[in-house]
C-alpha cells in the first residue's frame, strides 16, 4: 500500500514539474493500480497448488 501512494505522489510531482499536475495524478493512479495488483498477485504465490485429483468440478 505504501509503494501505490508512493507511486502516486511521484506522479503528482512529475506533473507539476510538466506543468499539469492533473495528468500527472492520472498517470500516477493508473501506474499504482497497475503496481498494485502486480504486487498483490506475486505476493499470492502459494507453492505445491497443483492437486492432481482436483478436476476444478468442486467448489
Amino acid at each position: 500500500m505504501v509503494g501505490t501512494v508512493v507511486l502516486l505522489g511521484l506522479g503528482a510531482l512529475i506533473g507539476a514539474v510538466l506543468g499539469n499536475v492533473g495528468l500527472g495524478l492520472l498517470l500516477g493512479v493508473l501506474v499504482s493500480i497497475g503496481w498494485l495488483i502486480a504486487y498483490e498477485s506475486w505476493r499470492g504465490k502459494t507453492p505445491h497448488l497443483h492437486d492432481d485429483d482436483d478436476d476444478g468440478a468442486r467448489l
